[in-house]
């Protein structure tokens, strides 16, 4: 028998039994829905909210490969450039594009941002999000849960520690979810945070707290805990803080761990294109050692550094990080294959993080290298996800148990 808890005896357990429609802020390709897809849920995907074109096409080439509408024969350039200027997308995820950057797209090229704005229900940019925008109604007959994945810079390790106190940060960012909450007449039922463990770290813990607090004057009761990836089948070392706040006096319980069959050796294609090993140049730097543990080398004699250590395919992969780029064999997780080295490839860094080879396919066949290492080291384990959302699915526990 599990063991209860005070929650348990004060609240019922959270029990989603309507339509759910999802509502997701920062929302990058999707993990969130990719989960519920995974799961066979019956869900609508009803608002995003993403700026990066790049996300934006990934969302809509994993979501929607096979969907395409028609623009207003009428529109000029010049109305395009304005209209995509104000909703203020960004080309590289962190500031929004000048009018001159979105003037020297091309007109095939505005079409096609427009296009996949509408197609994935898309708000943009989240300062510019109202409360009415979520369209939440008829409460009674779904259930609206929204995800809010804010960025992580300002609080991550690799980060400069601003925090998120700022709201002129990234990573404050947090409080236009505040905003938008405040806003709403009727609120989502669920909500999803995830960000990095640092959220609850000594810099940013008062924040934490405060926002814990907030949620809880709008109606809320929160549960948070740090999951990592490995103990949801997953052989990634990726560690996030996971917080649901659910609408009422209810109680939630996180997923317990599965244990981990997989290793890094399972998630490597077969055949790789020569341009993922390193050059012969770096094998002079290479210090070999063998031992039992997750790293087999160093390059450039230096062992402070996770960018210069080579990994063994028999344990697991450290964390995916968004700051890869393609070719660049120094900061890429590195592996020995055959008395070879070579980094990762886009679909295995997509395997990492639980998207089946579908939907990868889906999603590079409109991205370049160095953004799919971004899009897949920005986002959210599938699995991790899949294991918060049963908690909540009651009446598709049996089939997914």
């Amino acid at each position: 028998m599990e063991e209860l808890t005070i929650y348990d005896m004060m609240f019922p357990k959270y029990k989603i039994e309507k339509l759910i429609r999802l509502i997701e802020l920062f929302s990058g390709y999707g993990s969130q829905a990719l989960a519920l897809k995974y799961l066979g849920v019956n869900f609508e995907h009803w608002k995003t909210c993403e700026w990066a074109i790049k996300s934006i096409q990934a969302y809509k080439d994993i979501h929607f490969p096979d969907t395409d509408i028609e623009l207003n024969p009428n529109r000029t350039k010049e109305d395009m450039i304005e209209f995509l200027y104000q909703k203020g997308i960004s080309s590289n995820w962190n500031e929004p594009m000048t009018k001159e950057q979105v003037s020297r797209l091309s007109e095939e090229q505005l079409k096609t941002i427009i296009k996949n704005i509408a197609i994935t229900h898309n708000l943009v940019n989240i300062q510019q999000v109202k409360g009415e925008d979520l369209e939440i109604v008829d409460t009674d007959k779904y259930c609206y849960i929204m995800t809010y994945s804010f960025p992580c810079q300002d609080l991550s390790l690799a980060g400069k520690g601003k925090g998120m106190s700022d709201t002129t940060t990234r990573s404050g960012m947090l409080w236009e979810v505040e905003r938008i909450l405040g806003e709403c007449k009727n609120k989502p039922q669920v909500l999803l945070m995830e960000n990095v463990p640092q959220v609850h770290g000594e810099g940013a813990l008062q924040d934490f707290i405060k926002w814990q607090l907030r949620l809880e004057e709008l109606g809320y009761k929160n549960y948070w805990q740090d999951l990592i990836a490995t103990d949801y089948e997953i052989p990634q070392t990726r560690n996030r803080c996971f917080m649901v706040s659910i609408l009422g006096d209810y109680n939630y319980t996180f997923p317990k761990s599965i244990p981990l069959k997989l290793r890094l050796k399972d998630m490597l294609e077969d055949n790789v294109d020569k341009k993922y090993y390193l050059p012969e140049k770096y094998y002079e730097n290479i210090e070999w050692y063998e031992e039992n543990k997750n790293q087999i080398a160093y390059l450039n004699y230096s062992k402070q550094e996770q960018s210069n250590r080579v990994w063994n395919i028999e344990n697991v992969s450290p964390t995916l990080c968004a700051s890869y780029k393609a070719n660049d064999y120094l900061q890429n997780i590195k592996i020995k294959i055959n008395n070879k080295i070579r980094v990762l490839t886009c679909k295995e860094a997509f395997r990492l993080m639980g998207l089946k080879d579908k939907d990868i396919d889906n999603v590079l066949k409109n991205q370049s290298d160095s953004s799919s290492y971004h899009l897949a080291g920005d986002s959210i384990v599938v699995n991790v996800l899949m294991a918060i959302f049963k908690e909540m699915l009651w009446n598709y526990r049996n089939i997914v148990r």
